[in-house]
């Protein structure tokens, strides 16, 4: 499946938007850079609705550098005014350099003392540069900071990394046996790995990308009215009302008010502010 919009729950509504490939000197640390900028008309606000990826980020602003620790549940932001991000979606392998428990910081977000990757980012994003320059400017000084900072990947990172790929790439994983049969480990290892690595059970990784290759199939599919029923099938789940149980417990509604949503939902879509 393209991860290209994996995550925003309406790309309609985005800002500018860009997604960027690593570097290959940190391809085992971060699956890929994200740059959002925006510019919202006064009084006005633009929701931004995700679902989390099963993942940490690190997360670069004009006055801040944060973590944004594993998430269970949807998400938003009201974005104002101008402004920017660059993010880094951290592969597993890069986790325990940056916090010792991500568990601790589920559904949480901390600040991250690195005023030198703060200062090398906002440089590159408020230099005047056109929108591609500045963008690979400041992709590059965070790709930099992280290979200085974070070590590579060791062994048992790698294989955090493999177990995350295999679960991400293969619809067809639903269970936790299935993973440690495929990499040739126990389940206790898968366990504790995602434990260590994410920080959050290798089922709850499971379900979480089950979930976001459920939302990405109902919008590719809304105009053409695809069946929810057969996307629960492909995706493992015993049937319509278990994708649907899913969706409202993740959520909060349900897989077939979620399609009529994104088949409606206007470009650029904001509303008043107050």
């Amino acid at each position: 499946m393209d991860d290209e919009w994996r995550g925003p729950l309406y790309p309609t509504r985005l800002p500018t938007f860009h997604r960027s490939a690593p570097p290959a000197e940190v391809a085992d640390r971060v699956a890929w850079f994200w740059v959002p900028e925006w510019d919202v008309a006064p009084g006005r606000v633009s929701r931004q609705e995700v679902l989390p990826l099963p993942a940490l980020n690190l997360v670069v602003e004009q006055d801040a550098v944060s973590l944004s620790g594993p998430s269970t549940r949807r998400s938003s932001r009201d974005l104002t005014g101008r402004g920017w991000a660059v993010g880094a979606l951290l592969r597993p392998a890069a986790t325990p350099h940056l916090v010792d428990a991500p568990a601790a910081i589920k559904d949480a977000t901390v600040t991250v003392d690195a005023p030198e990757l703060r200062r090398a980012v906002a440089a590159e994003m408020t230099a005047g540069h056109d929108g591609d320059r500045r963008r690979t400017g400041a992709v590059a000084a965070a790709a930099a900071w992280i290979q200085h900072n974070v070590p590579p990947a060791g062994a048992e990172g790698r294989l955090a990394n493999r177990i995350d790929t295999l679960v991400r790439t293969e619809a067809s994983i639903t269970r936790v046996d299935q993973v440690a049969e495929q990499l040739g480990v126990s389940t206790r290892t898968v366990q504790r790995l995602a434990r260590r690595y994410v920080g959050l059970t290798p089922l709850a990784v499971i379900r979480r990308y089950r979930l976001q290759e459920a939302a990405d199939r109902l919008r590719a599919g809304a105009g053409a009215g695809a069946s929810i029923a057969d996307i629960a099938a492909e995706l493992g789940y015993a049937d319509h009302a278990h994708l649907a149980a899913a969706f409202r417990d993740v959520l909060g509604l349900a897989p077939s008010h979620y399609r009529r949503e994104v088949t409606t939902d206007p470009p650029g879509a904001a509303r008043p502010g107050g």
